[in-house]
């Protein structure tokens, strides 16, 4: 009886260890920042912006998907929403963002898949965009498509994506709570050395702030010298760049997606994508020589929108004033800041290419670690 007992016990004590691998970090008690989150803690807080997932596990090599962000529920090639691109180091692939800088504004959704992939989601989006009604007469379509490049743990070259992959992430994109880790496009990343992924957060604003809501999707790839809520988890777990020998690269990628409901223009939106950058550091992201950080913001303001065709010369729109800013961009910091935090905690360990294994960052040594730092409530 007493050996059942303890097996019982043991058998218990896994279940809870397992559990707790996997719940998000402000789940575990992990703080980050000062603002209130939305309901979900995501990008779809945004109200209208939707988000889905196609994800590839197959055979031994095949860990890679497709993320898809809607920034509304109607037909975006006819009513466009401003939208900015920051480049915080462009070695990398982001489709698209040429016409979005010079025009500022976004007439798709947006694509997060694999580097070599990038071209099929194109076509998958122009494609889709064609035969949308009102879009009959449309003869050109700028497809907005990001990527990282999940070569270690994805037969990359095998190139598995097809566009039916991507309409399926558009087709299945949703409001609500956000799959995060192992999913879409984060299928196959690796961040900080440990297995990354799809992350999200989200910030409310006081009303005195004007009440609005802003949100972070990111796709995490890259490396560094991890911190969680300041504290050095990758010095302390003797796991990050240049530690003793160069044996990992801080190289990859992270594409990052902000999106808010305030009445924001596209030279306020590129500045809060430079923020976007501020959350990265504060993870102990470097942005490396062969890393694409790329941050794509927009606005789903109604107010805002860029209709495809009109009959007035002009576009009269409130906006906020440079003055209202600073709010927006503390928000995006923190949001980003745990997004990044959030794919880490929600990924799981995964084998993949060659045999190769990237391990799960170890949840209850951080945990130990932010407690001996005070950086948790518990």
């Amino acid at each position: 009886m007493r050996i059942l007992f303890l097996l019982l016990l043991i058998l218990s004590m896994s279940i809870d260890v397992e559990a707790q691998a996997h719940k998000r970090a402000r789940e575990q008690g992990i703080k980050i920042g000062v603002l209130p989150t939305g309901k979900y803690n995501a990008i779809t807080d945004v109200d209208g912006v939707r988000v889905g997932h196609t994800t590839l596990i197959q055979a031994d090599a095949i860990r890679t998907g497709v993320t898809a962000i809607l920034p509304h529920n109607g037909n975006v090639f006819q009513q466009k929403v401003p939208t900015a691109v920051y480049v915080g180091n462009g070695f990398g692939k982001l489709t698209g963002s040429t016409q979005v800088q010079e025009l500022g504004n976004l007439e798709t959704s947006i694509i997060l898949t694999n580097t070599l992939s990038v071209g099929t989601a194109m076509n998958a989006v122009v494609g889709y965009t064609l035969q949308q009604p009102g879009n009959e007469q449309v003869q050109s379509v700028n497809a907005v498509v990001g990527e990282t490049n999940d070569g270690y743990l994805n037969d990359i070259r095998g190139r598995h994506v097809s566009e039916e992959h991507v309409l399926q992430a558009v087709q299945e994109a949703k409001s609500g709570a956000v799959q995060e880790g192992n999913v879409g496009a984060g299928t196959g990343t690796v961040c900080f050395g440990w297995k990354g992924g799809i992350g999200s957060s989200s910030r409310k604003l006081p009303e005195k702030a004007g009440g609005y809501t802003v949100g972070v999707l990111v796709q995490t790839n890259f490396g560094g010298v991890l911190q969680v809520n300041g504290v050095p988890v990758g010095k302390e777990l003797g796991q990050y760049y240049m530690h003793q020998q160069i044996k990992d690269s801080a190289d990859g990628s992270c594409m990052i997606v902000v999106a808010t409901d305030a009445p924001v223009d596209a030279r306020n939106l590129e500045r809060m994508a430079k923020r976007a950058m501020m959350g990265l550091a504060k993870t102990g992201g470097i942005a490396s020589n062969g890393s694409g950080d790329y941050v794509i913001a927009f606005s789903t303001n109604p107010e805002l929108r860029i209709p495809y065709t009109s009959d007035a010369k002009t576009h009269a729109a409130s906006t906020l004033r440079n003055d209202e800013m600073s709010p927006m961009f503390m928000a995006v910091i923190e949001a980003t800041e745990e997004a990044i935090i959030n794919s880490l905690f929600m990924a799981e360990t995964m084998t993949g290419k060659d045999g190769r294994t990237v391990e799960a960052l170890p949840i209850d040594k951080v945990l130990k670690l932010l407690k001996k730092h005070n950086a948790i409530k518990r």
